[in-house]
């Protein structure tokens, strides 16, 4: 199942400057999983303790995961997975 990863600017050290890169999985923690295995080091900026990290919003085609399941979150070939960490300041 290819599902297109869309990582944000400070990420991209781990995908070599890629905007989006293409892994497979089932669900959200599987698709991560393969992000993971191609991309190593990765997975503990976005998880901790098995669940997505506070400040990492995912979406997949624009929902918010966090009301869809969280990491358990079922994508489909052709979805497209959002990384998008939170800012703040003043």
């Amino acid at each position: 199942m290819a599902v297109e990863v869309r990582i944000p600017t400070i990420l991209r050290t781990y995908t070599d400057g890629a905007k989006a890169v293409d892994a497979s999985g089932a669900t959200v923690a599987e698709v991560i999983d393969d992000l993971e295995a191609r991309h190593g080091g990765i997975k503990e900026r976005l998880v901790d303790g098995g669940d997505l990290r506070r400040f990492i919003n995912v979406y997949i085609n624009d929902e918010d995961v966090r009301f869809t399941g969280g990491v358990d979150t079922p994508v489909k070939d052709g979805d497209t997975l959002v990384v998008l960490p939170a800012v703040a300041g003043g």
